[in-house]
């Protein structure tokens, strides 16, 4: 009989076989790979459950908010190796994440495998040797309260989008999602492009000039060794210039007295009458500039900063991060405190010492801390791991691309974290000079001008914060940029030259990007900020915002989508309620509040405590929560939430396939439909103004332009542009219907006619220059190339979604051209299907690189370049890269690791009738040997 162990069980493989390496033969570390449980849908529940109160939301709602798990179809196997390895073990050690979701991992482990040893709770922030043999040293037990907070999220979740989001499907499109934090992320990003739409530019002039200190001199000449500088006109009269600042969204001056808003007219008079002026500096300020390092990163702020500066998206950054974090190089890298362990404190001043100097180190430490409310997860900031930093250059050789660039900044903030302040002066002088001539003759102009001179870099020697642009923080940033003034005095005579007139306009808000939208949210207390990138993700993923560079535009659909939740469940959508309600799960977190009290109040609309009813959700004055608010909703005008209005009568509505202009002034026919157009995907709805609309609409009832008559059927053959490009189609005749049809009858009948020929013009063609010859040749498509002598199946070259394709039978294979598509012979077919396949038919290539064998499958590992990006495989096992990690940069390690995380989702799930888990009813599982007790309101799971 093998000697017992000790059995370690984590999430990861990656982060399994480095605590494995560090424990020794004694500890058998395994992974459980994420979750093991979760809720089914309830189509997915067993027969006899699916009638009873599991069946909606596969929680039982009326009797304390019992969830029903079961374990993912994906991890059966995973958990049976868990259960043989427990047999073997005489001691339990659950190493999942600190924060809620590594709680309830633990959690549903013990609940699953029903441990006959001794279980402990092992948990560490950063994986070094140090970290984890401390952490086997200090073990607790499971915190209860953080698995009840993770679980009354699930349900909160399912409760929310499982009664809110039918009504989108009914109302707008199917398919459709709402979420607690998603549909309050697609809020802001919509009323910020509502904000642009309505926005009003405001044109305004100012004028700028180059000015220097004169040597006294009967000539005026510049005085030897001071720098010139730019000034900008300030004030005018006594009165001050307008400059954008001073304009509303309207277009309007914010303050009416004491403003002057100077047209181009005004300002060329000013340069005008200045021009042979005498300046001199009207007065001169000169304060002591000091500015303060940024506090290390929590998971908010390291996913601004990596977006900004590293052009990384939120999910991107966490990826990174978490790769860093696995394989020991970070601390965690979820959490809300920006506060640093003693010993982490010390390695940044120590290594800020040693790479800058002693003088770069403040006398104290600084301390940091949250300003989050309900700041929890990790209870350290993310920085480099271990009691002494590696630099970037040390781990250059190990780490590449995105991983180094994260790491590299992660370091820089932490130790510029523990270093001195940037001192220095900023300095402001006002200079002015009277005007000769035209309107304001007699009258002073007075021009400003800053600069700032840093003294002592201090942090700066390490790293500098950035901003977004849009921001005062931004502003700022750009004014305390080094700027040096020439030295001067009160009265002191200027030379102003380059003087000259410049015309601005005011700018709409700037849309959100992923690291401003992060901020917004955090700022606001709505959501986790470990969940922020997955939001980002989904609202992404559903098609309610798009990315342009970095902005984040909302799309039409999503504008249907906010206004039926605002006009309906704007409660849900309020910010300061979803607020209310993160902070009321984060005191389910701390233990300060019951779950199943809470979940009554949100649900049913129960007041704590049995006092009666409560209506957190604003249904009426008798009391009522999700579920009365669903219930009551009333009529919702489907076509009014569905459109929106531009002006003139034209609205846009979002149909099925997509947003289309319907103008609804123009005189048509009784009967027949307003002029209608569909709005490419490519203009913004801030960009969607009546002169484009129109243009649109002009273009939409554009018949095209008829290029000739189809030489067999004597048809009209039209090029026109439709939604998805410009294309050729063959105009049929219009069919002579009996009028005394029913409707549906009149339905069935078009459906049976013939459809129209149609084909999109290739890349290489444009709608004013293809020709009678080239529709008639495309229209010809697929074309019959040959028959394959050996099967006798037909080849046939296509025009398909991904391209021009080679079809026989069902083996399709990409041709290299459009032009091959008429030009590819029948040997050349031949050819092609005799080389190997590879992805959607496409022709074998050299693999990009070899990563040796695969420990599981005992096969080579390759990098290769599929349709969808490069992907790892053994040959058996495929798996696309993430998007922070390139051909170049992937690791045998990291490549093992995707291909054991593929394997362990199994094959595709089937659509069938019967369940593994209908053998069984909703037993309702009695937490076995947990070591924290279970309150009597959750013990059913």
């Amino acid at each position: 009989m093998s000697q017992a162990r000790k059995l370690v069980i984590v999430e990861s493989p990656t982060k399994a076989r480095k605590i494995q390496s560090y424990l020794g033969d004694d500890y058998e570390v395994e992974a459980s790979v994420g979750h093991i449980r979760d809720l089914p849908q309830p189509k997915d529940l067993p027969a006899e459950m699916k009638k009873g109160p599991y069946g909606k939301f596969s929680v039982d709602v009326d009797n304390g908010f019992d969830p029903y798990y079961v374990v993912h179809a994906d991890k059966k196997k995973k958990v049976s190796e868990l259960k043989k390895a427990l047999k073997d073990a005489d001691e339990l050690f659950l190493a999942t994440d600190e924060d809620r979701e590594g709680e309830a991992i633990a959690w549903h482990l013990i609940q699953e495998l029903k441990p006959k040893v001794p279980v402990k709770r092992m948990v560490f922030h950063e994986i070094t040797r140090d970290a984890i043999l401390r952490a086997l040293e200090n073990t607790r037990e499971l915190d209860q309260d953080l698995v009840d907070a993770q679980e009354t999220r699930r349900i909160l979740d399912r409760l929310y989008g499982y009664e809110v989001s039918p009504v989108l499907w009914r109302k707008v499109r199917q398919g459709l999602s709402a979420g607690r934090v998603q549909s309050v992320a697609t809020r802001l990003v919509v009323e910020r492009e509502r904000e642009r739409m309505a926005f009003v530019s405001a044109d305004y002039w100012d004028v700028a000039g180059t000015f220097a200190v004169t040597d006294g001199s009967p000539d005026d000449g510049v005085a030897s060794g001071q720098p010139s500088f730019r000034a900008r006109l300030t004030q005018l009269a006594g009165d001050k210039v307008a400059s954008g600042r001073d304009f509303d969204d309207r277009g309007r001056l914010k303050v009416r007295t004491g403003v002057v808003q100077l047209s181009e007219g005004a300002a060329r008079a000013v340069v005008a009458g200045l021009e042979n002026a005498d300046f001199a500096v009207r007065s001169l300020e000169t304060k002591p500039y000091t500015r303060r390092p940024a506090a290390p990163f929590t998971t908010s702020t390291m996913q601004q900063e990596a977006g900004r500066k590293l052009r990384m998206s939120s999910r991107q950054a966490m990826r990174t991060a978490q790769g860093l974090y696995e394989n020991g190089y970070i601390t965690y890298m979820r959490t809300d405190s920006p506060s640093l362990s003693k010993e982490a404190t010390d390695a940044a001043r120590r290594q800020a010492a040693e790479l800058y100097g002693p003088e770069y180190v403040p006398g104290a430490p600084r301390l940091y801390a949250s300003k989050s409310k309900g700041a929890q997860e990790a209870h350290e900031a993310i920085r480099p791991a271990g009691d002494s930093f590696r630099t970037p250059a040390q781990v250059a050789g190990e780490l590449s691309g995105d991983q180094f660039r994260l790491y590299e900044l992660i370091w820089k903030r932490t130790v510029a974290s523990q270093m001195a302040d940037a001192k220095g002066s900023t300095a402001s002088v006002r200079l002015g000079a009277v005007i000769v001539g035209g309107e304001q003759d007699g009258n002073e102009a007075v021009f400003s001008a800053s600069g700032t001179v840093i003294s002592f870099r201090g942090f700066l020697a390490a790293y500098e914060e950035s901003a977004d642009a849009d921001t005062e923080a931004a502003e700022g940033a750009a004014a305390a940029k080094e700027t040096r003034l020439p030295t001067m005095a009160e009265g002191d005579a200027l030379i102003g030259t380059d003087l000259a007139a410049d015309g601005h306009s005011t700018s709409p808000p700037a849309r959100y990007t992923e690291a401003s939208l992060v901020k917004a949210l955090e700022e606001r207390g709505i959501g986790r900020p470990s969940t922020y990138a997955a939001t980002i993700s989904t609202i992404q993923d559903r098609g309610y915002v798009i990315t342009r560079g970095q902005a984040l535009v909302p799309t039409w659909l999503a504008f249907a989508v906010i206004r039926l939740l605002e006009e309906h469940f704007d409660r849900l959508v309020d910010y300061d309620f979803t607020a209310t309600m993160e902070a009321d799960l984060d005191q389910i977190a701390a233990g300060s509040r019951e779950r199943v009290a809470w979940l009554k109040e949100f649900y049913f609309g129960e007041a704590p405590g049995n006092l009666g009813t409560s209506d957190p959700l604003g249904v009426d004055s008798e009391g009522g929560g999700l579920r009365a608010l669903v219930a009551n909703l009333g009529e919702i005008d489907a076509a009014a939430i569905n459109s929106v209005d531009i002006g003139e009568g034209i609205r846009v509505r979002v149909g099925r396939y997509g947003p289309y202009l319907e103008d609804l002034a123009a005189e048509v026919e009784e009967g027949k439909t307003p002029p209608r157009a569909s709005v490419p995907d490519d203009v913004a709805p801030d960009e969607l103004t009546v002169i484009k609309a129109r243009e649109l609409l002009a273009a939409g009832a554009d018949d095209g332009r008829v290029l000739g008559v189809h030489p067999e059927t004597g048809n009209p053959i039209v090029a026109k542009n439709g939604r998805y490009g410009p294309y050729v189609t063959e105009q049929l005749p219009e069919p002579d219907l009996d009028p005394d049809l029913s409707a549906a009858a009149k339905k069935r009948a078009l459906a049976a006619l013939p459809k129209p020929k149609t084909a999109s013009l290739l890349k290489t063609q444009s709608l004013d220059s293809v020709s009678l010859e080239d529709a008639l040749q495309l229209m010809s498509l697929p074309r019959v190339v040959g028959v394959d002598p050996e099967s006798g199946d037909e080849i046939t070259a296509q025009n398909g979604r991904y391209g021009p394709y080679l079809k026989k039978g069902t083996d399709s294979r990409t041709l290299p051209s459009e032009e091959a598509m008429f030009t590819v012979t029948l040997d050349e077919a031949l050819e092609i299907y005799k080389q190997p396949k590879r992805g959607r038919g496409r022709t074998a290539a050299p693999p990009l690189r070899e990563l040796g064998d695969d420990p599981n499958s005992g096969k080579p590992i390759q990098v290769k370049d599929g349709r969808f990006g490069p992907y790892v495989t053994d040959g058996e096992t495929n798996r696309t890269l993430p998007r922070d990690v390139t051909p170049e940069s992937v690791t045998a390690e990291r490549a093992i690791e995707l291909l054991a995380e593929k394997r362990a989702q199994g094959p595709a799930k089937k659509r069938t009738t019967r369940s593994t888990v209908a053998k069984k009813p909703a037993a309702k599982k009695a937490p076995a040997k947990k070591p924290a007790a279970k309150k009597s309101s959750a013990s059913n799971k």
